[in-house]
């Protein structure tokens, strides 16, 4: 069976997922987050990807990406991987695949669930239990975003920018978004259209993503969303 095409677009923030083979770990130590992140930032300057929001959970990461070109995404992923998994193999002494088949991604309706998907990604280490606080977790962009910590690897994209002037008054009203958990609805349509690689939007925005695209998208199949 063919693989799907990865559906991306230039100026159209996409959420990508990669996990760990059979949900292993892929992080081990502090110096192993750092390596990801330098290759990650060498990645996205060579081929023209803007970081908005970004996760490294210890088996898996998130990211919330925009891309320049059509392709600029997935050379990005390809860099990184090809970069870290031989960093692993040399430093543990291990061999074979590290990653779990191929990315998960999804293309975001930026004017109706950009902050959502923000949101969804930064308050994975407190869904997961691993802290009672995102601030807690130090490998997010959460810091950037809601406490104004420097972070060269994050472009605040323009949604967020405009949710208030002034940095100040910017990181505060991010912060107030975190004092509530995302709808169920939410969850489960980011968390579906990420296993299903699918657009997460409004019909219109479906609409005019198959437009851009020259052809029909799959719809989504029913039944239970996968976990985060």
């Amino acid at each position: 069976m063919p693989r799907k095409t990865r559906m991306y677009l230039p100026g159209v923030p996409a959420h990508i997922v990669q996990r760990g083979n059979n949900r292993e770990a892929c992080f081990f130590c502090e110096d192993d987050y750092c390596f990801y992140k330098q290759v990650l930032a060498e990645g996205m300057k060579r081929y023209g990807v803007e970081l908005h929001a970004y996760c490294l959970m210890t088996n898996h990461v998130h990211l919330l990406m925009t891309p320049k070109e059509e392709d600029s995404i997935s050379r990005v992923i390809q860099h990184v991987g090809r970069q870290y998994v031989q960093y692993i193999n040399k430093t543990y002494r291990r061999s074979g695949t590290l990653w779990e088949g191929r990315h998960k991604s999804s293309i975001i309706d930026a004017e109706n669930y950009l902050l959502s998907s923000y949101r969804y990604i930064e308050i994975n280490p407190v869904a997961a239990s691993m802290v009672e606080k995102p601030e807690e977790y130090p490998w997010s962009s959460y810091h950037y975003n809601a406490i104004g910590k420097p972070d060269l690897l994050v472009t605040p994209h323009l949604v967020y920018r405009c949710i208030a002037g002034g940095v100040d008054k910017r990181l505060s009203v991010y912060c107030e978004l975190f004092r509530y958990s995302l709808p169920d609805h939410e969850l489960n349509e980011i968390r579906s259209c990420l296993t299903a690689n699918q657009v997460l939007g409004s019909g219109c925005f479906r609409g005019q993503v198959e437009g851009m695209l020259g052809r029909k998208l799959g719809h989504l199949k029913r039944g239970r969303p996968a976990s985060r």
